[in-house]
């Protein structure tokens, strides 16, 4: 394969190679996420214990320390801190693990790009599926939380597949454009670690929106975090419909960031080899 021909960029041809990829993609995410924790005592349990260890830290820190409260009326526990608390967590969580990972996704895979026929733009598929198992164990402990705390769970958590497409579709188009400016900006991997560790803090995960100051509230809403996280949290907690409107938007605004980033890849990868 000539490694500086040209690839097709149009999003016909992004959800092409998902599709015809679709088996490759399984098997190397599922090779992934079993390599990630081969060799330790746990396994894949620790996927599990994360997510509960962090939720009871943060829970700590700023419910017990901080006093914290997120003002949804009645009597308020920290449980219900935690659980709600814990939906920003697994939003932000999905966005970040996928951006940080970007930029290094082409280095650490140098030999599919000189010497193996490989798709390269599934790269980022691939490391979307292992954000996306780890983001399901976390809702699956959530879920769990929720149903030992309330005894019930509300019939729209069905909808949150629908309320994360945006942000699914967004991350991917962030994490083509960032592997492949890593190939050629080798710091880009130390900005997104800056960046993502910010936007926890710019984003609606510790505190509600309503919490800030009006004149602050409409700069939180330019967070593309704070639409899904807010949506979910309607969703998985509070059993309301999202905001079908603002979610359609969001899914052509997910949509536009995905093309974009899958065309600046395919544009860009054929230097990749000449650089690496």
């Amino acid at each position: 394969m000539n490694p500086h021909q040209a690839h097709p960029t149009s999003p016909l041809a992004m959800f092409k190679s998902l599709w015809l990829n679709r088996h490759l993609i399984s098997q190397m995410t599922r090779r992934e996420v079993i390599g990630r924790y081969r060799g330790s005592i746990m396994g894949l349990a620790w996927s599990f214990f994360n997510p509960v260890l962090m939720l009871f830290v943060y829970t700590f820190v700023f419910s017990g320390v901080f006093k914290s409260r997120w003002g949804v009326g009645g009597e308020e526990s920290k449980a219900d801190f935690a659980i709600i608390l814990f939906v920003g967590m697994i939003v932000h969580g999905l966005f970040a693990e996928c951006l940080n990972r970007a930029p290094s996704l082409i280095l650490s895979n140098v030999n599919y790009v000189k010497k193996v026929v490989f798709p390269l733009e599934i790269l980022p598929w691939i490391a979307m599926g292992s954000a996306l198992f780890h983001n399901l164990v976390s809702l699956v402990v959530l879920l769990l939380a929720q149903l030992l705390i309330s005894h019930s769970l509300t019939w729209t958590s069905l909808l949150f597949p629908v309320v994360l497409v945006p942000l699914i579709l967004a991350s991917m188009g962030f994490a083509w454009l960032l592997a492949a400016l890593g190939v050629y900006v080798r710091d880009i991997g130390q900005i997104t670690g800056i960046f993502t560790a910010v936007l926890m803090f710019m984003s609606p995960v510790f505190y509600p929106v309503s919490a800030l100051p009006e004149a602050y509230q409409s700069f939180l809403l330019l967070n593309p975090l704070t639409l899904i996280i807010e949506e979910s949290r309607k969703v998985l907690i509070f059993g309301s419909m999202p905001d079908w409107p603002a979610l359609g938007i969001a899914w052509l605004a997910g949509l536009v960031i995905a093309a974009g980033g899958f065309w600046w890849f395919q544009k860009t990868r054929r230097g990749f080899a000449d650089v690496l």
